[in-house]
């Protein structure tokens, strides 16, 4: 017996505004909006999706999980989402692989270089 991987759970302040950061940053859509949960997926029949639901604190300290992004161009990408409302963070990284930032609530992400670079 196997398991479906069906979603990721991102704890937010505000998970619709959240949600919609995402799902822009993403090319994916919002799936289910309600008081207790948003989530978005890359189309409704396609999972995982990521789900987005309510706390009351803000977050604190570096993510024990987090999403790498691999887009074209990674510095195009990296100026694309400072636009949107990211924020470059430092989390004690080293090396040129990857560009650390962090969503609108803080959430650590990475934006990986291009294969092959």
């Amino acid at each position: 017996m196997t398991s479906v991987w069906e979603s990721l759970t991102v704890d937010a302040r505000d998970p619709g505004r959240l949600a919609r950061w995402w799902a822009e940053a993403l090319g994916y859509q919002v799936v289910v909006e309600g008081p207790d949960e948003v989530e978005i997926r890359q189309r409704p029949d396609r999972l995982p999706g990521i789900v987005f639901v309510p706390v009351t604190g803000t977050k604190e300290g570096k993510n024990r999980l987090h999403l790498d992004l691999r887009p074209a161009d990674r510095e195009a990408e990296v100026e694309r989402l400072v636009d949107m409302g990211a924020r470059h963070v430092d989390v004690g990284q080293d090396g040129d692989d990857w560009t650390v930032l962090a969503d609108p609530e803080g959430n650590e992400f990475c934006v990986l270089r291009q294969r092959g670079d």
